[in-house]
Protein backbone atom coordinates (compact mmCIF):
# COMPACT_ATOMS: atom_id res chain seq x y z
CA UNK A 1 0.00 0.00 0.00
CA UNK A 2 1.07 3.59 -0.96
CA UNK A 3 1.83 6.30 1.93
CA UNK A 4 -1.17 8.43 0.24
CA UNK A 5 -3.44 5.49 -0.18
CA UNK A 6 -3.97 5.47 3.69
CA UNK A 7 -4.72 8.07 6.34
CA UNK A 8 -3.27 11.80 6.33
CA UNK A 9 -2.24 11.35 10.04
CA UNK A 10 -1.80 8.57 11.99
CA UNK A 11 -1.00 8.34 15.94
CA UNK A 12 2.54 7.06 15.13
CA UNK A 13 4.57 7.01 11.93
CA UNK A 14 7.24 4.76 11.94
CA UNK A 15 10.64 4.91 9.91
CA UNK A 16 11.91 2.29 8.96
CA UNK A 17 10.62 -1.05 8.13
CA UNK A 18 13.54 -3.37 9.82
CA UNK A 19 12.74 -5.64 12.54
CA UNK A 20 13.00 -3.21 15.48
CA UNK A 21 10.11 -0.67 13.49
CA UNK A 22 8.12 -3.62 12.46
CA UNK A 23 7.82 -4.73 16.44
CA UNK A 24 6.96 -1.16 17.28
CA UNK A 25 4.26 -1.20 14.44
CA UNK A 26 2.76 -4.54 15.43
CA UNK A 27 2.57 -3.53 19.39
CA UNK A 28 1.44 0.29 18.69
CA UNK A 29 -1.68 -1.22 15.84
CA UNK A 30 -2.60 -4.19 18.77
CA UNK A 31 -2.67 -1.65 21.01
CA UNK A 32 -4.99 0.48 18.69
CA UNK A 33 -3.16 2.87 17.38
CA UNK A 34 -3.36 4.09 14.06
CA UNK A 35 0.18 3.08 12.43
CA UNK A 36 1.70 3.86 9.02
CA UNK A 37 5.24 2.43 8.25
CA UNK A 38 7.81 4.12 5.68
CA UNK A 39 10.13 1.60 4.40
CA UNK A 40 13.04 3.37 2.00
CA UNK A 41 13.58 -0.52 0.16
CA UNK A 42 11.10 -1.97 -1.75
CA UNK A 43 10.88 -4.91 0.69
CA UNK A 44 10.89 -4.91 5.03
CA UNK A 45 13.55 -6.38 7.09
CA UNK A 46 16.34 -4.36 6.83
CA UNK A 47 19.33 -6.44 7.64
CA UNK A 48 17.19 -9.50 8.98
CA UNK A 49 16.49 -10.99 5.75
CA UNK A 50 16.43 -13.75 3.65
CA UNK A 51 17.32 -13.55 -0.24
CA UNK A 52 18.32 -15.82 -2.89
CA UNK A 53 21.62 -14.25 -3.87
CA UNK A 54 22.46 -16.97 -6.00
CA UNK A 55 21.15 -16.92 -9.76
CA UNK A 56 19.07 -19.76 -10.53
CA UNK A 57 19.62 -21.18 -7.43
CA UNK A 58 16.98 -22.23 -5.15
CA UNK A 59 18.73 -21.74 -1.76
CA UNK A 60 17.17 -18.70 0.75
CA UNK A 61 19.93 -17.27 2.97
CA UNK A 62 19.99 -15.02 5.69
CA UNK A 63 21.70 -12.62 3.87
CA UNK A 64 22.73 -10.06 6.44
CA UNK A 65 22.10 -11.02 10.03
CA UNK A 66 21.82 -15.01 10.50
CA UNK A 67 21.42 -15.70 14.22
CA UNK A 68 19.50 -15.41 17.17
CA UNK A 69 19.89 -14.84 21.34
CA UNK A 70 18.36 -11.91 22.28
CA UNK A 71 14.93 -11.72 21.18
CA UNK A 72 13.07 -11.79 24.25
CA UNK A 73 10.19 -15.02 23.90
CA UNK A 74 7.56 -12.07 24.96
CA UNK A 75 7.62 -10.29 21.73
CA UNK A 76 7.13 -13.47 19.58
CA UNK A 77 4.49 -13.99 22.77
CA UNK A 78 2.96 -11.19 22.90
CA UNK A 79 2.41 -10.30 18.78
CA UNK A 80 1.83 -14.11 18.38
CA UNK A 81 4.55 -14.97 15.77
CA UNK A 82 4.57 -17.93 13.86
CA UNK A 83 7.88 -17.87 14.27
CA UNK A 84 10.31 -21.03 15.42
CA UNK A 85 13.73 -21.35 16.38
CA UNK A 86 16.21 -24.28 16.83
CA UNK A 87 19.36 -24.86 19.26
CA UNK A 88 22.44 -26.22 17.79
CA UNK A 89 24.01 -29.28 19.62
CA UNK A 90 26.96 -28.19 19.00
CA UNK A 91 28.80 -24.63 20.26
CA UNK A 92 31.77 -24.26 18.91
CA UNK A 93 34.48 -26.20 16.64
CA UNK A 94 37.93 -24.50 16.42
CA UNK A 95 40.94 -26.43 14.78
CA UNK A 96 44.50 -26.02 15.47
CA UNK A 97 47.78 -27.57 14.56
CA UNK A 98 50.00 -29.02 17.85
CA UNK A 99 53.35 -30.66 17.85
CA UNK A 100 52.61 -31.02 14.01
CA UNK A 101 49.21 -32.47 13.52
CA UNK A 102 45.64 -31.15 13.48
CA UNK A 103 43.37 -31.13 16.40
CA UNK A 104 41.22 -29.00 17.55
CA UNK A 105 38.58 -28.39 20.62
CA UNK A 106 34.47 -29.10 20.05
CA UNK A 107 32.36 -27.98 22.34
CA UNK A 108 29.11 -29.24 22.61
CA UNK A 109 27.32 -32.84 22.54
CA UNK A 110 27.09 -32.91 26.41
CA UNK A 111 29.22 -31.87 29.24
CA UNK A 112 31.43 -35.63 29.35
CA UNK A 113 32.15 -35.28 25.75
CA UNK A 114 33.22 -31.52 26.21
CA UNK A 115 35.21 -32.48 28.92
CA UNK A 116 37.19 -34.90 27.27
CA UNK A 117 38.07 -32.40 24.05
CA UNK A 118 39.03 -29.94 26.68
CA UNK A 119 41.56 -32.63 28.14
CA UNK A 120 43.19 -34.16 24.59
CA UNK A 121 43.42 -30.21 23.50
CA UNK A 122 45.18 -28.96 27.06
CA UNK A 123 46.52 -32.37 28.53
CA UNK A 124 43.98 -32.11 31.89
CA UNK A 125 40.78 -30.78 33.29
CA UNK A 126 42.06 -27.52 34.19
CA UNK A 127 40.93 -25.45 31.53
CA UNK A 128 37.61 -27.04 31.29
CA UNK A 129 36.87 -26.88 34.98
CA UNK A 130 37.42 -22.61 34.53
CA UNK A 131 35.32 -22.99 31.52
CA UNK A 132 32.65 -24.40 33.83
CA UNK A 133 33.03 -22.03 36.51
CA UNK A 134 33.27 -18.69 33.66
CA UNK A 135 30.07 -19.70 32.20
CA UNK A 136 28.42 -20.31 35.44
CA UNK A 137 29.19 -16.77 36.39
CA UNK A 138 27.90 -15.17 33.06
CA UNK A 139 24.93 -17.31 33.33
CA UNK A 140 24.08 -15.62 36.77
CA UNK A 141 24.19 -12.41 35.10
CA UNK A 142 22.12 -13.39 31.82
CA UNK A 143 19.41 -14.43 34.66
CA UNK A 144 19.68 -11.16 36.10
CA UNK A 145 20.22 -8.61 33.18
CA UNK A 146 18.49 -9.93 30.01
CA UNK A 147 14.55 -9.87 31.83
CA UNK A 148 15.82 -5.95 32.19
CA UNK A 149 15.76 -5.24 28.48
CA UNK A 150 12.36 -4.83 27.77
CA UNK A 151 11.81 -3.07 31.25
CA UNK A 152 12.32 0.31 31.96
CA UNK A 153 16.14 1.63 32.26
CA UNK A 154 17.44 0.80 35.95
CA UNK A 155 20.32 2.81 37.24
CA UNK A 156 23.68 1.51 36.68
CA UNK A 157 23.35 0.52 40.98
CA UNK A 158 19.93 -1.04 40.39
CA UNK A 159 21.53 -3.05 38.15
CA UNK A 160 24.62 -4.16 40.35
CA UNK A 161 22.33 -5.11 43.01
CA UNK A 162 20.06 -6.69 40.76
CA UNK A 163 23.58 -9.22 39.84
CA UNK A 164 24.79 -8.89 43.33
CA UNK A 165 27.72 -11.00 42.04
CA UNK A 166 30.81 -8.17 42.96
CA UNK A 167 33.36 -11.17 41.13
CA UNK A 168 30.93 -11.23 37.79
CA UNK A 169 30.25 -7.52 38.11
CA UNK A 170 34.38 -6.65 38.05
CA UNK A 171 34.43 -9.13 35.95
CA UNK A 172 32.40 -8.08 33.48
CA UNK A 173 31.79 -4.76 33.78
CA UNK A 174 34.41 -2.97 35.29
CA UNK A 175 37.94 -4.34 34.28
CA UNK A 176 38.48 -4.97 30.10
CA UNK A 177 37.40 -8.43 29.28
CA UNK A 178 41.23 -9.32 29.00
CA UNK A 179 41.91 -9.48 32.57
CA UNK A 180 39.08 -11.68 33.19
CA UNK A 181 39.59 -13.92 30.12
CA UNK A 182 44.06 -14.31 31.06
CA UNK A 183 43.42 -14.61 35.25
CA UNK A 184 40.59 -17.78 34.19
CA UNK A 185 42.05 -19.60 31.26
CA UNK A 186 45.92 -20.12 30.07
CA UNK A 187 45.48 -22.45 27.00
CA UNK A 188 45.86 -19.66 23.87
CA UNK A 189 42.83 -21.36 22.11
CA UNK A 190 40.77 -21.47 24.81
CA UNK A 191 41.25 -17.63 25.65
CA UNK A 192 40.12 -16.86 22.04
CA UNK A 193 37.29 -18.64 21.65
CA UNK A 194 36.16 -17.20 25.18
CA UNK A 195 37.14 -13.50 23.64
CA UNK A 196 35.68 -13.68 20.39
CA UNK A 197 31.78 -12.95 21.68
CA UNK A 198 33.58 -9.59 22.78
CA UNK A 199 34.71 -8.70 19.20
CA UNK A 200 31.49 -9.58 17.06
CA UNK A 201 31.50 -6.51 14.87
CA UNK A 202 33.41 -4.68 17.28
CA UNK A 203 36.95 -3.27 16.53
CA UNK A 204 38.67 -3.58 19.97
CA UNK A 205 41.59 -5.47 22.04
CA UNK A 206 40.80 -7.80 24.92
CA UNK A 207 42.50 -4.66 27.00
CA UNK A 208 40.97 -1.87 25.55
CA UNK A 209 39.96 1.10 28.28
CA UNK A 210 36.96 2.04 26.68
CA UNK A 211 35.41 -1.33 27.64
CA UNK A 212 33.37 -1.98 24.26
CA UNK A 213 34.72 -4.98 24.06
CA UNK A 214 33.15 -5.84 27.36
CA UNK A 215 29.79 -4.57 26.28
CA UNK A 216 29.70 -6.49 22.96
CA UNK A 217 30.72 -9.86 25.48
CA UNK A 218 27.76 -9.16 27.71
CA UNK A 219 25.10 -8.62 24.85
CA UNK A 220 26.60 -11.98 23.55
CA UNK A 221 25.98 -13.92 26.87
CA UNK A 222 23.02 -12.51 27.99
CA UNK A 223 20.38 -13.38 25.49
CA UNK A 224 17.47 -15.24 26.88
CA UNK A 225 18.62 -15.36 30.04
CA UNK A 226 21.73 -18.46 28.82
CA UNK A 227 23.80 -16.85 25.82
CA UNK A 228 22.08 -19.48 23.70
CA UNK A 229 22.50 -18.61 19.82
CA UNK A 230 19.82 -20.04 17.97
CA UNK A 231 19.09 -20.66 14.25
CA UNK A 232 15.71 -19.14 12.57
CA UNK A 233 13.38 -21.76 10.98
CA UNK A 234 13.13 -21.04 6.90
CA UNK A 235 16.00 -18.21 7.69
CA UNK A 236 15.94 -14.62 9.53
CA UNK A 237 13.56 -13.42 6.77
CA UNK A 238 11.09 -16.01 8.83
CA UNK A 239 11.26 -13.60 11.53
CA UNK A 240 10.39 -10.25 9.49
CA UNK A 241 7.74 -11.62 7.60
CA UNK A 242 5.82 -12.85 10.60
CA UNK A 243 6.42 -9.71 11.84
CA UNK A 244 5.21 -7.43 8.93
CA UNK A 245 1.94 -9.11 8.59
CA UNK A 246 1.01 -9.24 12.15
CA UNK A 247 1.57 -5.56 12.23
CA UNK A 248 -0.41 -5.42 8.82
CA UNK A 249 -3.16 -7.54 11.00
CA UNK A 250 -3.53 -5.37 13.79
CA UNK A 251 -4.60 -2.77 10.92
CA UNK A 252 -0.96 -0.71 10.68
CA UNK A 253 -0.66 0.75 7.00
CA UNK A 254 3.48 -0.36 5.36
CA UNK A 255 4.47 1.38 2.41
CA UNK A 256 7.54 0.25 1.05
CA UNK A 257 9.77 2.37 -1.81
CA UNK A 258 8.82 5.29 0.60
CA UNK A 259 11.87 6.78 2.21
CA UNK A 260 11.57 9.79 4.77
CA UNK A 261 13.43 12.57 3.83
CA UNK A 262 12.14 14.89 6.59
CA UNK A 263 10.83 15.14 10.19
CA UNK A 264 9.45 18.37 11.53
CA UNK A 265 8.24 18.87 14.92
CA UNK A 266 7.08 20.72 18.02
CA UNK A 267 7.58 18.15 20.71
CA UNK A 268 3.90 17.62 20.49
CA UNK A 269 2.62 17.66 16.80
CA UNK A 270 4.94 15.92 13.95
CA UNK A 271 4.92 16.14 10.01
CA UNK A 272 6.94 13.78 8.45
CA UNK A 273 7.62 14.03 4.70
CA UNK A 274 8.69 11.33 2.22
CA UNK A 275 9.23 10.37 -1.68
CA UNK A 276 8.74 7.45 -4.04
CA UNK A 277 9.40 6.85 -7.61
CA UNK A 278 5.79 7.72 -7.43
CA UNK A 279 6.10 11.55 -6.08
CA UNK A 280 6.52 13.01 -2.97
CA UNK A 281 4.11 14.15 0.09
CA UNK A 282 3.77 14.43 3.79
CA UNK A 283 1.96 13.40 6.76
CA UNK A 284 1.35 14.43 10.03
CA UNK A 285 1.96 12.14 13.27
CA UNK A 286 1.57 12.62 16.80
CA UNK A 287 4.70 10.76 17.40
CA UNK A 288 7.32 9.51 15.05
CA UNK A 289 9.53 6.57 15.58
CA UNK A 290 12.95 6.11 13.97
CA UNK A 291 14.09 2.71 12.50
CA UNK A 292 16.88 3.74 11.31
CA UNK A 293 20.46 4.77 12.77
CA UNK A 294 21.36 7.97 15.03
CA UNK A 295 22.76 9.71 12.25
CA UNK A 296 20.02 9.49 9.88
CA UNK A 297 18.00 10.26 12.54
CA UNK A 298 19.81 13.97 12.83
CA UNK A 299 19.57 14.08 8.77
CA UNK A 300 15.74 13.72 9.45
CA UNK A 301 15.36 16.08 12.20
CA UNK A 302 18.34 18.92 11.18
CA UNK A 303 20.34 18.31 14.32
CA UNK A 304 23.70 17.51 15.38
CA UNK A 305 24.78 14.04 14.26
CA UNK A 306 26.37 12.18 16.57
CA UNK A 307 30.16 10.87 16.03
CA UNK A 308 30.71 8.43 12.98
CA UNK A 309 30.48 4.44 13.64
CA UNK A 310 32.57 2.38 11.97
CA UNK A 311 31.90 -1.33 11.07
CA UNK A 312 34.61 -3.73 10.96
CA UNK A 313 33.25 -6.98 9.70
CA UNK A 314 33.47 -9.02 6.69
CA UNK A 315 30.02 -11.23 5.83
CA UNK A 316 30.39 -13.90 3.31
CA UNK A 317 27.66 -15.99 2.14
CA UNK A 318 28.60 -19.48 0.46
CA UNK A 319 26.52 -22.77 -1.20
CA UNK A 320 28.78 -25.54 -1.04
CA UNK A 321 27.99 -28.88 -3.11
CA UNK A 322 29.66 -30.61 -0.08
CA UNK A 323 31.23 -29.88 3.20
CA UNK A 324 34.77 -30.37 2.80
CA UNK A 325 36.68 -32.73 4.88
CA UNK A 326 38.71 -31.37 7.63
CA UNK A 327 42.19 -32.54 8.57
CA UNK A 328 41.48 -33.25 11.73
CA UNK A 329 39.93 -36.63 10.96
CA UNK A 330 38.29 -37.15 14.33
CA UNK A 331 35.68 -34.19 13.74
CA UNK A 332 32.77 -35.18 11.48
CA UNK A 333 32.34 -31.63 9.60
CA UNK A 334 28.77 -32.04 10.10
CA UNK A 335 29.72 -31.30 13.40
CA UNK A 336 32.37 -29.14 12.96
CA UNK A 337 30.25 -26.58 11.18
CA UNK A 338 27.19 -27.33 13.27
CA UNK A 339 28.14 -24.74 15.63
CA UNK A 340 30.65 -21.69 15.33
CA UNK A 341 33.67 -22.78 13.45
CA UNK A 342 36.15 -20.69 14.68
CA UNK A 343 39.83 -19.94 12.06
CA UNK A 344 42.68 -18.19 13.36
CA UNK A 345 40.67 -17.03 16.72
CA UNK A 346 43.40 -17.75 19.21
CA UNK A 347 44.11 -14.87 21.79
CA UNK A 348 47.21 -13.97 20.56
CA UNK A 349 45.82 -14.37 16.49
CA UNK A 350 42.94 -11.82 17.84
CA UNK A 351 45.82 -9.28 19.20
CA UNK A 352 47.91 -9.55 16.26
CA UNK A 353 44.93 -9.04 13.64
CA UNK A 354 43.90 -6.34 15.78
CA UNK A 355 46.96 -4.43 15.89
CA UNK A 356 47.78 -4.88 12.10
CA UNK A 357 44.31 -3.86 11.60
CA UNK A 358 44.78 -0.99 13.52
CA UNK A 359 47.98 0.11 11.81
CA UNK A 360 46.13 0.02 8.56
CA UNK A 361 46.82 -2.77 7.03
CA UNK A 362 45.42 -5.88 6.22
CA UNK A 363 45.73 -9.10 8.62
CA UNK A 364 47.80 -11.49 7.42
CA UNK A 365 45.73 -14.13 9.27
CA UNK A 366 42.12 -12.64 9.35
CA UNK A 367 40.20 -14.59 12.12
CA UNK A 368 36.70 -15.22 11.41
CA UNK A 369 33.75 -17.80 12.36
CA UNK A 370 31.74 -19.64 10.01
CA UNK A 371 28.15 -22.02 11.04
CA UNK A 372 26.16 -23.59 8.41
CA UNK A 373 22.50 -22.90 8.88
CA UNK A 374 21.16 -25.46 6.52
CA UNK A 375 22.66 -28.36 9.29
CA UNK A 376 19.73 -27.08 11.72
CA UNK A 377 16.99 -25.63 9.27
CA UNK A 378 17.43 -27.74 5.94
CA UNK A 379 14.24 -25.80 4.61
CA UNK A 380 16.30 -22.59 3.46
CA UNK A 381 17.16 -25.00 0.56
CA UNK A 382 15.03 -26.75 -2.66
CA UNK A 383 14.27 -30.28 -1.81
CA UNK A 384 16.60 -30.99 -4.66
CA UNK A 385 19.56 -29.15 -2.98
CA UNK A 386 18.78 -31.11 0.04
CA UNK A 387 18.59 -34.47 -1.79
CA UNK A 388 22.12 -33.78 -3.41
CA UNK A 389 23.87 -32.85 -0.22
CA UNK A 390 24.04 -29.28 -0.89
CA UNK A 391 25.13 -27.17 1.91
CA UNK A 392 24.76 -23.25 3.36
CA UNK A 393 28.15 -21.93 4.93
CA UNK A 394 28.17 -18.05 6.82
CA UNK A 395 31.29 -16.44 7.52
CA UNK A 396 31.99 -13.57 9.58
CA UNK A 397 35.12 -11.77 9.14
CA UNK A 398 36.34 -9.55 12.77
CA UNK A 399 38.91 -7.09 12.50
CA UNK A 400 38.09 -6.02 9.54
CA UNK A 401 37.39 -1.80 10.11
CA UNK A 402 35.66 0.13 7.34
CA UNK A 403 38.56 2.73 7.03
CA UNK A 404 40.78 -0.40 5.52
CA UNK A 405 38.36 -0.60 2.44
CA UNK A 406 38.22 3.05 1.71
CA UNK A 407 40.98 2.81 -0.61
CA UNK A 408 39.61 0.39 -3.06
CA UNK A 409 36.67 -1.87 -1.71
CA UNK A 410 36.28 -4.21 -4.45
CA UNK A 411 40.18 -4.95 -4.48
CA UNK A 412 40.54 -4.67 -0.70
CA UNK A 413 37.40 -6.83 -0.17
CA UNK A 414 38.47 -9.93 -2.56
CA UNK A 415 42.09 -9.87 -0.85
CA UNK A 416 40.71 -10.02 2.36
CA UNK A 417 37.86 -12.96 1.02
CA UNK A 418 41.66 -14.65 -0.59
CA UNK A 419 43.12 -14.55 2.98
CA UNK A 420 40.62 -15.43 4.90
CA UNK A 421 39.30 -18.22 2.75
CA UNK A 422 43.27 -18.90 3.36
CA UNK A 423 43.31 -19.69 6.70
CA UNK A 424 40.14 -22.11 6.16
CA UNK A 425 41.89 -24.33 3.94
CA UNK A 426 44.32 -24.83 6.12
CA UNK A 427 42.70 -26.70 8.20
CA UNK A 428 40.52 -28.36 5.40
CA UNK A 429 41.70 -32.09 3.60
CA UNK A 430 40.26 -30.30 0.41
CA UNK A 431 40.31 -26.67 -0.71
CA UNK A 432 36.99 -25.30 -0.15
CA UNK A 433 36.73 -24.08 -3.80
CA UNK A 434 36.32 -27.97 -4.96
CA UNK A 435 33.45 -27.62 -2.87
CA UNK A 436 31.39 -24.52 -3.85
CA UNK A 437 28.30 -24.75 -5.52
CA UNK A 438 27.57 -22.82 -8.94
CA UNK A 439 24.76 -20.74 -10.05
CA UNK A 440 22.98 -21.04 -13.20
CA UNK A 441 25.51 -19.15 -15.00
CA UNK A 442 28.20 -21.06 -14.05
CA UNK A 443 30.16 -18.99 -11.28
CA UNK A 444 31.00 -19.78 -7.41
CA UNK A 445 28.04 -19.96 -5.30
CA UNK A 446 30.00 -17.34 -2.73
CA UNK A 447 29.30 -13.11 -1.97
CA UNK A 448 31.29 -11.20 0.54
CA UNK A 449 30.05 -7.85 1.56
CA UNK A 450 32.42 -5.28 3.33
CA UNK A 451 31.15 -2.70 6.08
CA UNK A 452 31.03 0.19 2.89
CA UNK A 453 28.56 -2.32 1.28
CA UNK A 454 26.78 -2.66 4.06
CA UNK A 455 26.47 1.42 4.18
CA UNK A 456 25.56 1.53 0.61
CA UNK A 457 23.36 -1.08 0.78
CA UNK A 458 21.03 -0.89 4.22
CA UNK A 459 22.04 2.54 5.15
CA UNK A 460 24.33 1.23 8.02
CA UNK A 461 26.30 4.14 9.27
CA UNK A 462 30.10 2.98 8.43
CA UNK A 463 28.71 -0.62 8.21
CA UNK A 464 28.52 -0.50 11.77
CA UNK A 465 26.12 -3.73 12.01
CA UNK A 466 25.28 -2.35 15.48
CA UNK A 467 24.66 1.17 14.16
CA UNK A 468 27.10 2.79 16.85
CA UNK A 469 29.13 1.32 20.14
CA UNK A 470 26.85 -0.63 22.33
CA UNK A 471 25.75 1.08 25.20
CA UNK A 472 25.39 -0.14 28.71
CA UNK A 473 21.90 -1.31 29.84
CA UNK A 474 21.41 1.30 32.22
CA UNK A 475 20.49 4.66 32.39
CA UNK A 476 22.66 7.49 31.82
CA UNK A 477 22.46 11.64 31.26
CA UNK A 478 20.56 11.93 28.11
CA UNK A 479 19.11 7.96 28.08
CA UNK A 480 15.87 8.90 28.89
CA UNK A 481 13.58 6.33 31.02
CA UNK A 482 13.08 3.92 27.92
CA UNK A 483 16.36 4.21 26.40
CA UNK A 484 14.65 5.70 23.11
CA UNK A 485 14.23 9.02 23.53
CA UNK A 486 15.18 12.00 22.02
CA UNK A 487 15.48 15.56 22.71
CA UNK A 488 11.86 16.18 20.63
CA UNK A 489 9.08 14.62 22.98
CA UNK A 490 7.78 12.79 20.18
CA UNK A 491 10.23 11.74 18.30
CA UNK A 492 11.50 8.28 19.24
CA UNK A 493 14.74 6.26 18.40
CA UNK A 494 13.62 2.22 17.78
CA UNK A 495 16.50 1.31 15.80
CA UNK A 496 20.02 -0.75 16.88
CA UNK A 497 21.79 2.90 18.52
CA UNK A 498 18.99 2.70 21.07
CA UNK A 499 20.24 1.96 24.33
CA UNK A 500 20.01 -1.50 24.20
CA UNK A 501 19.67 -2.26 20.98
CA UNK A 502 22.00 -4.15 18.58
CA UNK A 503 21.44 -7.72 17.37
CA UNK A 504 18.04 -8.73 16.37
CA UNK A 505 16.41 -8.33 19.71
CA UNK A 506 13.52 -6.24 19.02
CA UNK A 507 14.11 -4.32 21.99
CA UNK A 508 13.98 -1.13 20.84
CA UNK A 509 10.72 -1.39 18.95
CA UNK A 510 9.17 -3.09 22.15
CA UNK A 511 10.42 -0.24 24.54
CA UNK A 512 9.43 2.81 22.01
CA UNK A 513 6.00 1.41 21.65
CA UNK A 514 5.73 1.25 25.81
CA UNK A 515 7.31 4.61 25.76
CA UNK A 516 3.87 5.74 23.45
CA UNK A 517 1.88 3.69 24.91
CA UNK A 518 2.77 5.39 28.59
CA UNK A 519 2.82 9.06 26.95
CA UNK A 520 -0.46 8.61 24.99
CA UNK A 521 -3.19 7.04 27.24
CA UNK A 522 -6.53 7.28 25.33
Amino acid sequence: MSAHEGSRSYDAVIVGGGHNGLVAAAYLARAGRSVLVLERLGHTGGAAVSTRPFAGVDARLSRYSYLVSLLPAKIVQDLGLDFRLRTRDISSYTPVERAGRPTGLLVGGGERRTREAFARLTGGDREFDAWQRFYALTGRVARSVFPTLTEPLPTREELRRRVDDEEAWRALFEEPIGVAVEERFSDDLVRGVVLTDALIGTFADAHDPTLAQNRCFLYHVIGGGTGAWDVPVGGMGALTDALAGAARAAGAVIATGHEAVRIDTDGRDAEVSWRSADGEGVVAARHVLVGASPQALAALTGDTPPAPAEGAQLKVNMLLKRLPRLRDASVDPREAFAGTFHIAEGYEQLAEAHARAAAGELPAAPPSEIYCHSLTDPTILGPDLVAEGHHTLTLFGLHAPARLFERDNDAVREELLRRTLAQLDAHLAEPLADCLATDADGRPCIEARSPLDLERDLGLPGGNIFHRALSWPWAQDGTGRWGVETRHPNVLLCGAGAVRGGGVSGVPGHNAAMAVLERDVP
